[in-house]
């Protein structure tokens, strides 16, 4: 086994694409999130509750979307329960569930019942992932069409690879950028152009992919990714090999591994994981994001709907209305945070 990049330089990081400012702040208890500084990291759990206008407006309007919805899918015999749980606990009002093994950190975005496992051996499993030994299969087009633009100009002049935000450095570390093909459900025209034969072949295969993407990753010789979790059991995540030198692994949960060129390595991200690169060459990786093959169609609709609506909340796409029924933070003396801390401290 090859030594491991030190580990010290991150605590275990809730990495995550989160509701933000749409979730019950109660998950902060759970586990701190440094780019919420909208909430003070003094407030205890039970102050927190409390949803504030514009969290009432985004519950009201996901389950008034969910309602369709599960209309639509009833007649289907699908059942949206799951779904309504999920949302119950992503506003607060149940309890985080229970880890499912060592090393598994399952957040408040989570499907009850569903299967998990820190690695998952997708090729093997046509039932369950019948695109992943066909893409696995074609994996030479996409590596060859990777090499050809990597030797078109160098990284300074096409600027292939950058970092997303300041946040996910912080998460990732420097070491590590992305190329993007998909994000948050939206194709890149211009990203995807650059890359045809990958593009159309992922379109083929017709990928159950999920909200977080698709991208090209590059992690930079004698790089880590500090040990992370995005809290999500619902989505699954395959990294398929590109550019792998020895001695690069990836850790989830309790178990290493190492990626193979050509192959997919399959995992939870709910469960901690971390990766390390001590080799002299950056190591390269095709992500892909999908959703658990345990989801029923009515649920896959359900979630797509929540996060399709939380991307137009955040982008300012939906103005805001006053909500139907009342936050708690109204009722409280004072108004407001500093009314809501007032009357839960008597301070």
């Amino acid at each position: 086994m090859k030594p491991h990049p030190p580990r010290s330089m991150a605590a275990p990081i809730a990495a995550r694409y989160a509701f933000g400012m749409l979730l019950a702040t109660s998950f902060l208890c759970h586990r701190p999130l440094a780019f919420q500084s909208w909430v003070l990291s003094s407030v205890r759990c039970s102050a927190l509750n409390a949803l504030t206008p514009r969290q009432l407006q985004f519950w009201e309007d996901v389950d008034d979307g969910l309602a369709d919805v599960e209309k639509f899918y009833e007649a289907k015999g699908q059942s949206m329960d799951r779904i309504r749980t999920f949302c119950e606990r992503a506003r607060g009002n149940l309890p985080l569930p229970d880890p499912a093994a060592p090393g598994h950190l399952p957040s408040e975005e989570h499907i009850d019942g569903l299967t998990a496992n820190a690695f998952w051996d997708a090729a093997a499993d046509l039932d369950k992932f019948p695109w992943a030994e066909k893409l696995e299969e074609s994996a030479d087009v996409i590596a060859g069409e990777f090499s050809e633009q990597l030797l078109q100009k160098s990284d300074s002049e096409s600027g292939l690879f950058s970092g997303d935000s300041a946040w996910q450095s912080k998460v990732m570390g420097t070491g590590w950028s992305a190329f993007r093909l998909q994000r948050l459900g939206v194709w890149n025209v211009e990203n995807c152009a650059k890359f045809p034969k990958t593009y159309s072949l992922l379109k083929e295969l017709n990928i159950p992919l999920a909200v977080r993407g698709v991208c090209f990753a590059r992690q930079t010789p004698g790089s880590g990714v500090a040990p992370h979790t995005d809290g999500r059991n619902f989505i699954l995540t395959s990294h398929l090999g590109l550019k792998v030198p020895e001695g690069c692994w990836i850790k989830v949960g309790e178990e290493e591994r190492t990626w193979s060129e050509g192959k997919l390595t399959t995992l939870d991200t709910s469960f901690e994981h971390s990766t390390g690169n001590p080799s002299p060459e950056d190591r390269h990786v095709l992500i892909i994001d999908f959703w658990h093959p345990e989801l029923s169609d009515a649920e896959r609709a359900g979630l797509e709907y929540i996060y399709d609506l939380r991307n137009k909340f955040e982008s300012g796409e939906v103005l805001f209305r006053q909500p139907r029924t009342k936050s708690e933070s109204e009722e409280v003396e004072g108004q407001g945070l500093g009314g809501l801390w007032k009357a839960l401290t008597g301070n």
